[in-house]
């Protein structure tokens, strides 16, 4: 990685390392799988975008909620395989990325179908109302921007806790909504912050579209992942004892 950072002749990648050096180290020893994993997502969520573009495209509701929930669940394994992968670099798995992604497959597909259902509903719903306020006559106020960023917010935390669960644990929905629910009493913050660096990184990509498409297939889905994975990954280690179950 001295590409990107200068040399330290202190830094070894064979051990681990702590702070901005294991992201470091993490870049460098994962950016290949990952990007890899991250064309197979985009491929998995390419049903839910052009079924959302069709129903806004035809001003459809109607349209929108099969096309969405179809769509979601599509893509709920493909995005149940990047959170294993990102989860498998951060615990230093050794397992090859063909064979960690198809286990992967292999053990969330059901739960990530299931998931994937309401996710691409949510998404769909909030896609169709940013462009009800663009073609407003009156722009919204200021009250229901925020409402709309609040609550969109709220979904983002959510995924951060609920899907790494999801690929690490067999466990009912319920105990995984009451787990994200005391994480975020536990580590406001840290959530609050994740939650807003993610929802800050897709508000670039839709402000700057279409120039930022071109970013999909180079950071796309696999970088804001594993960004807010790092972050939360310590509390998350503690809250779970994934390190201790899975190394």
């Amino acid at each position: 990685m001295g590409l990107f950072f200068p040399e330290d002749p202190h830094f070894d990648e064979n051990q681990r390392q702590t702070g901005f050096y294991r992201y470091r180290q993490l870049l460098s020893t994962r950016f290949g799988r990952w990007w890899k994993i991250n064309l197979l997502t985009l491929t998995g969520f390419a049903p839910l975008a052009a079924g959302i573009f069709y129903a806004v495209a035809s001003s459809s509701l109607l349209a929108l909620l099969p096309c969405s929930i179809l769509g979601g669940v599509i893509a709920g394994p493909f995005l149940a395989g990047m959170y294993d992968a990102i989860l498998r670099g951060l615990r230093d798995d050794p397992l090859p990325w063909r064979d960690g992604y198809k286990r992967a497959w292999k053990q969330n597909w059901k739960g990530s179908l299931i998931l994937g259902a309401p996710l691409g509903l949510v998404l769909g719903v909030y896609v169709f109302m940013a462009m009800l306020f663009w073609w407003a006559e009156r722009a919204p106020s200021l009250g229901t921007v925020a409402l709309y960023l609040s609550a969109l917010l709220v979904v983002l935390i959510i995924n951060t806790l609920y899907w790494p669960q999801l690929v690490l644990f067999q466990q009912k929905n319920s105990v995984r909504l009451r787990n994200c629910l005391l994480f975020c009493m536990k580590y406001f913050w840290r959530a609050l912050g994740v939650g807003l660096l993610q929802l800050g990184y897709w508000a670039v990509f839709v402000l700057f579209a279409p120039w930022t498409l071109f970013l999909l297939p180079i950071l796309g889905v696999w970088y804001i992942l594993f960004l807010s994975q790092f972050l939360s990954y310590p509390q998350m280690d503690e809250a779970f004892q994934i390190e201790e179950l899975f190394c």
